[in-house]
């Protein structure tokens, strides 16, 4: 079974609510009814009610078992505003301003409300919106996980190469969001990642912090700031199967492993990658997805305390669909 069909059994086998705010793009309505129809989460579609059921009239599409919302009026509305005055009160924020952004045309804040106070289990937007005003609604509401000040992402790489990673998947981070991650910031990111490794692949994560040098095989302060991660790292979470710094041959290949990091738990059978910056991370995927010909689902939002998924804007209804049931298995989480 492919691994998005995987995805999407696992959110039938526990369904949750996923909002998706922007309701005023086609794709959004089209592909809110597909979720809903495959039975991959209950949807909240949020617009306009009577705005939403002309448009999806006009394209064909049926929305029973889609819940619509309007945040300009809806109960929960003032709730909601109380709320972001709460959180926002260190940056002095008004409830005017709050009730403002709340019910702002893009939706984006209200859906992130939602999943804040459990209406929903996680959101996706992006399809009309940039990256950054997806992520800041999400920062600013929903907020980081426990412990980590860190969002991040991950790509899960399918390849066809199956004694890599698990059956030929592996997680690749952060290749999306941070483009020099300290290490503070870099060990958040492999915690992180490790998470994401045991929800979608279904294995204990194995991570490998990639550099250019294996085991201080090389000199450099890019060398220690990976190392300095490591250590935090395992301080962070104990039980985590993680070492570095290795080169990528080290983490992959075992006789590579025997050589340059022997007796490590990780070289030679890492399934996790965390790369040491954004240049490394987009370049990386890109390489696989390109000269592999490995398939690169995501990039999927790790490091919030409730998922929020961010789309391209160039994005398709199976897209959307597909991250929907990414969002929703996360949600599980």
């Amino acid at each position: 079974m492919h691994l998005v069909e995987q995805i999407k059994a696992k959110a039938r086998a526990n369904k949750q609510t996923v909002v998706l705010p922007e309701g005023y793009d086609d794709r959004m309505i089209q592909a809110a009814a597909l979720i809903v129809a495959d039975n991959l989460a209950d949807v909240v579609l949020l617009g306009n009610q009577d705005a939403l059921k002309a448009k999806a009239a006009e394209l064909g599409v049926v929305l029973d078992g889609v819940t619509l919302v309007d945040p300009k009026s809806s109960e929960l509305l003032a709730g909601y505003a109380d709320e972001l005055v709460e959180i926002r009160k260190k940056k002095g924020l008004s409830r005017e301003e709050a009730l403002a952004l709340l019910t702002a045309d893009d939706n984006l804040f209200f859906g992130a409300m939602m999943v804040r106070k459990g209406a929903a289990g996680g959101a996706v937007a992006g399809a009309f919106n940039t990256t950054g005003d997806v992520l800041r609604a999400a920062f600013q509401v929903v907020g980081t996980a426990p412990g980590m000040k860190t969002v991040s992402s991950v790509f899960l790489m399918v390849t066809n190469t199956p004694e890599f990673g698990e059956n030929g998947v592996m997680c690749f981070a952060d290749c999306a969001v941070n483009p020099n991650p300290d290490a503070q910031a870099l060990a958040e990111i492999a915690v992180s990642t490790a998470a994401s490794c045991k929800s979608f692949l279904g294995a204990e994560a194995r991570v490998a912090m990639l550099s250019f040098s294996t085991k201080g095989s090389a000199s450099h302060d890019d060398c220690n700031k990976v190392i300095q991660a490591l250590d935090i790292a395992r301080k962070l979470a104990p039980e985590l199967a993680i070492d570095g710094e290795l080169q990528a041959d080290a983490a992959l290949i075992p006789s590579v492993a025997n050589k340059k990091a022997p007796g490590s738990s990780v070289a030679g059978k890492a399934n996790t990658f965390v790369f040491p910056d954004l240049d490394a991370g987009n370049i990386g995927y890109k390489l696989v997805q390109r000269f592999a010909g490995a398939e690169a689902v995501g990039p999927i939002i790790q490091g919030l305390a409730k998922p929020v998924n961010d789309l391209s804007r160039g994005c398709s209804v199976e897209d959307i669909v597909s991250v929907a049931a990414i969002t929703a298995v996360q949600a599980q989480g």
